[in-house]
């Protein structure tokens, strides 16, 4: 685990990815200013290149500044979008490693969370980045889900019922995020061991048959066979082709993880929606009947 952070503290923020206006961080900056932290904002907030907030060599130099700034005590994410799988590769944890500090982020950020779980065995936080800290959309969850799992504090969440629930109970290290991302790292550096671990999965605007191959992805790849559990988080804006696929996102997931014994729980509030809990990737985690708990080491 990475120190954890206390007031007078600083966050870098940083677009690793996609483009975010300069103005879109305004409201996470304030709220970071009244828990008592201090912020650098990085030069690839309020750029654009293309479909990118800079080019490769920019946003990577402004996120390895940022990783090996001691002054720094986390990194929050601007955006997704699309990109870090073009720099994870030229990143050096060099100074990472020896010095861990906190990285928020999803979606797109599931590449380098993913990488760094893998590779360095450093827990992160999935949860809200700034872009997406906008007014008429804040969560009081959310926003103090991302205050708790940064200072330390400890978190516990109930599940919702749903009618294809699995209820059980489990513990283990908790690993997942962008079933997109998931997918596409089988097989690299950044790809994630999933056996024994409750895996959890999030997704926006895909298509109906796209879930479905790539969780025959998961499956083929025994990502799903040795599970602990299964936390399916949400699936916002999910699309059909003109001939329905004939099943919904959640009846597609079931589908590959039936035949297994493990506890499974839908509509977990994680994911492109305004409640969205930061988990810890990396951290232990028990399942009750319908409650989340995080473990904190003794």
């Amino acid at each position: 685990m990475p120190p954890y952070l206390k007031a007078g503290d600083t966050i870098g923020i940083t677009c690793p990815a996609g483009a975010l206006p300069l103005t879109a961080i305004d409201d996470m900056c304030r709220q970071l200013s009244a828990w008592g932290f201090k912020t650098v904002i990085g030069k690839t907030v309020g750029t654009s290149f293309h479909k990118f907030s800079a080019t490769d060599d920019e946003r990577l130099q402004d996120l390895q500044s940022m990783l090996d700034d001691d002054s720094i005590q986390a990194v929050l994410f601007g955006r997704g979008g699309y990109g870090l799988v073009r720099i994870i590769d030229h990143i050096d944890f060099t100074s990472f490693q020896s010095k861990p500090k906190w990285l928020l982020g999803f979606s797109d950020i599931t590449c380098l969370l993913s990488h760094v779980h893998s590779n360095y065995h450093i827990a992160t936080i999935h949860g809200h980045m700034s872009g997406g800290y906008q007014p008429g959309q804040h969560d009081a969850t959310s926003t103090q889900s991302i205050y708790d799992a940064l200072t330390g504090k400890s978190a516990m969440y109930q599940l919702p019922q749903y009618a294809m629930n699995r209820p059980g109970h489990a513990s283990g290290e908790l690993v997942g995020g962008n079933l997109a991302l998931l997918s596409d790292l089988i097989g690299t550096p950044s790809d994630i061991d999933t056996t024994h671990k409750i895996l959890f999965i999030e997704d926006i605007g895909e298509y109906l048959y796209s879930v479905d191959r790539m969780m025959w992805q998961l499956k083929r790849a025994g990502k799903l066979t040795h599970l602990k559990a299964l936390l399916v988080g949400g699936f916002t804006g999910s699309l059909d082709n003109d001939t329905p696929f004939g099943m919904t996102d959640n009846e597609i997931i079931f589908e590959k993880i039936k035949d297994y014994d493990y506890p499974v729980y839908f509509d977990v509030p994680v994911g492109h929606q305004p409640l969205n809990i930061s988990l810890k990737i990396g951290a232990e985690y028990s399942i009750d009947q319908n409650t989340l708990t995080e473990i904190f080491p003794l």
